[in-house]
């Protein structure tokens, strides 16, 4: 066999179209999850809520996905709202329109999984790949209480438009005149409320803000009809239902923990249980106050944490190649003999221990070997190599850079954060490393946003509780991030540029140094 035929085998073509067709959690995709921690499935699908953390990629949804197909096997009732659609609309708003959505998935599932036989197999082996171990529920009950369902969805939908009819007709009002003195009613099927006004104003903004507030009073008086339905859904499914609602960091920061705070107050006493995904420091999912909003972890909800990150490198290792090998394993491919020595470990660091970037940027670099072999540069040999990864990470930058994009709210959050980013990088390239040293228990602006960039994958947590030599005072340690690997790889690469080992038996001194502090505490 050629060099080139090596990886332009049908086998590793087969292998690079399976990884690429499971970076973006799917339904169908839930047979490949693999958990990153034992017992993080079985905390995320128990009788408590969660926040459920981790980095873009790290696998919230998979995990998610994977609860709503094993509990749909169990004919348990579910609903998963993706939050991401409503980036960036405004509150109340945004909280109707979660609102309609997770009702419909409900009514939906009712509709479908609550007593689908498991004959079907047309619906069942093609969402979740197998056939429910419960009967289906009464279909008389379930019928009458979909079309309960049906009648909130449309309440909360004219409450939703009515309501921006309303706001135009009265700031059209106040624009002709000096006193705005309108009146709109309008009856809501199963909101059951008139929503009336009568008032003066002289601004747009005024009239909007009066509106709003009369929306924010209808849901706030009916949270006890919903849960209601909840409760009788518990009742006709003898059992608990979830609510998963992913990516929470989608929702304007300030609008947040007002949306948990409503999921929570509906689902208190109804058997139903949250489970939110999102990105730890770009959400606020509880803010202590008079009364507080949101849901307090230790107290209301229970922390599941998917991130694996460098500080356990040899556990991150290998959860990230179990995942890679059941792919190969499916496709027939041993993966020693595709990827050099080396490679593996270029790719731990590539991806920063997050399980998408680690399968994006394998099969990227499947594919910069195979252009390497095609154009007659095989001096490194017929394998995926350290210099093949680091080309593809290179690659990978102009992705993440999209992802910052997409992540970050306002051009003045991203403006701070390139600006505290750019920083780094600097103090990098002036020290020919790619590792920064923070002193620990400080709390500064700056860390906060150090904190920010890990989540957002511009800098990696490499290791906890380093001593530096001539800060020997008992007591001070400091932590180390690793900058992402795209910063100084492929098209940006550098001349001795040193990439830190910070892992394996003797790396203990290898972040021992002072001229690697980036912020201390200044002397006393």
């Amino acid at each position: 066999m050629t060099h080139e035929a090596i990886l332009d085998s049908p086998a590793v073509e087969r292998l690079s179209q399976l990884v690429d067709e499971s970076v973006r959690a799917s339904r169908e995709g839930v047979r490949h999850f693999v958990e990153p921690t034992p017992g993080v499935l079985t905390k995320a699908k128990s009788k408590r809520h969660n926040i459920i953390f981790g980095r873009r990629g790290s696998g919230k949804s998979s995990l998610l996905q994977k609860i709503r197909a094993d509990l749909t096997l169990d004919r348990t009732p579910i609903a998963m709202v993706d939050l991401e659609t409503f980036k960036q609309h405004s509150y109340p708003d945004v909280l109707l329109s979660i609102l309609i959505k997770s009702f419909s998935e409900f009514q939906t599932w009712l509709d479908t999984a609550a007593t689908n036989p498991s004959t079907k197999t047309s619906f069942w082996k093609k969402l979740f790949g197998s056939v429910p171990n419960r009967p289906g529920f009464n279909r008389i009950e379930t019928k009458a209480l979909s079309a309960e369902f049906g009648k909130v969805i449309k309440g909360l939908e004219i409450l939703l438009h009515t309501a921006e009819e309303v706001k135009f007709k009265a700031t059209a009002g106040a624009e002709r005149s000096d006193d705005v003195k309108g009146s709109v009613s309008g009856k809501l099927p199963y909101v059951g409320s008139e929503l009336s006004t009568s008032q003066s104003d002289r601004t747009r903004s005024e009239v909007q803000s009066e509106y709003s507030s009369r929306k924010i009073e209808v849901l706030h008086r009916h949270i006890m009809n919903y849960q209601q339905l909840f409760v009788r859904l518990s009742t006709l499914a003898a059992g608990p239902s979830y609510l998963l609602l992913d990516d929470l960091y989608h929702l304007r920061l300030e609008d947040q923990a007002n949306v948990v705070d409503y999921f929570h107050r509906v689902a208190k006493g109804t058997n139903l249980w949250l489970k939110v995904g999102t990105i730890r420091h770009r959400s606020r999912w509880y803010v202590h106050g008079h009364p507080p909003l949101g849901m307090k972890l230790g107290d209301d909800a229970d922390e599941v944490d998917l991130d694996v990150t460098l500080e356990r490198y040899e556990v991150t290792k290998a959860f990230l190649l179990k995942v890679l090998g059941q792919f190969a394993t499916e496709a027939s491919v041993s993966l020693s003999d595709i990827m050099a020595d080396g490679a593996r470990d270029r790719l731990v660091l590539a991806s920063g221990g997050v399980a998408r970037d680690f399968l994006t940027m394998f099969s990227k670099s499947v594919q910069v070997a195979r252009e390497r072999l095609l154009g007659g540069k095989d001096a490194r040999g017929p394998k995926v190599g350290v210099e093949d990864v680091n080309r593809a990470a290179g690659q990978q930058g102009a992705f993440k850079e999209e992802d910052f994009t997409r992540d970050t709210g306002t051009t003045e959050d991203r403006d701070r954060l390139q600006g505290v980013f750019r920083k780094i990088v600097d103090f990098c390239i002036d020290n020919n490393a790619n590792c920064i040293l923070v002193e620990k228990d400080l709390t500064t602006l700056e860390i906060e946003t150090i904190n920010e960039l890990v989540d957002l994958k511009y800098l990696h947590r490499a290791k906890l509780r380093v001593t530096v030599r001539d800060r020997g005072r008992v007591g001070r340690a400091f932590d180390a991030y690793m900058l992402d690997l795209s910063m100084y790889t492929g098209s940006r690469a550098r001349r001795e540029f040193e990439i830190i080992k910070f892992w394996g038996s003797g790396s203990d001194d290898a972040l021992r140094r002072a001229g690697l502090i980036y912020i201390e505490r200044q002397a006393l």
